[in-house]
């Protein structure tokens, strides 16, 4: 038996609006400096935003197909064999896949020029479910890393 200590994940309550666990991931992940209410504030903003822009009658249910649309499912990662140096493609794990999907929105929201947070999250979130803009190409371009390495693909562990 293992003598280390594993970490184990922590139960999130879900918002106090929608009552999903995903969008209550997703706050806390806009969230900076402990400032909650203010990311809430943003993020439930965005949202609403985003479901009158795009039409949708269940703002929740957009959000996840706009978060959907962002999930990488294959990535690389660094195995060392020899003296060589290989980009393993491997299948991404679940937990992993909502959380780089929520990491690359927030960062291109941030990222936009001249808009402030919520406005940046109400543009990324049109092109995640329209399936474009940088997110969608951010995970077009890990799994074309993992295309491309799929000769290296027996070196899985």
């Amino acid at each position: 038996m293992s003598r280390k200590r594993r970490a184990t994940k922590r139960a999130i309550d879900p918002d106090p609006v929608y009552g999903s666990k995903t969008l209550a991931k997703f706050i806390n992940k806009v969230m900076v400096g402990g400032k909650k209410a203010t990311s809430r504030r943003i993020v439930y903003g965005a949202i609403e935003r985003f479901a009158k822009k795009m039409n949708a009658e269940n703002p929740l249910e957009a959000f996840e197909q706009a978060l959907e649309n962002a999930k990488p499912s294959l990535e690389v990662k660094s195995r060392r064999i020899g003296g060589a140096t290989y980009q393993v493609p491997v299948e991404i794990p679940f937990d992993r896949r909502t959380s780089l999907a929520m990491r690359w929105i927030i960062s291109h929201a941030q990222a936009k020029a001249g808009k402030n947070m919520e406005e940046g999250l109400v543009a990324e979130l049109m092109d995640c479910y329209n399936n474009q803009g940088a997110t969608i190409k951010k995970k077009d371009d890990t799994h074309r890393m993992a295309e491309s390495n799929k000769a290296f693909a027996h070196y899985k562990w």
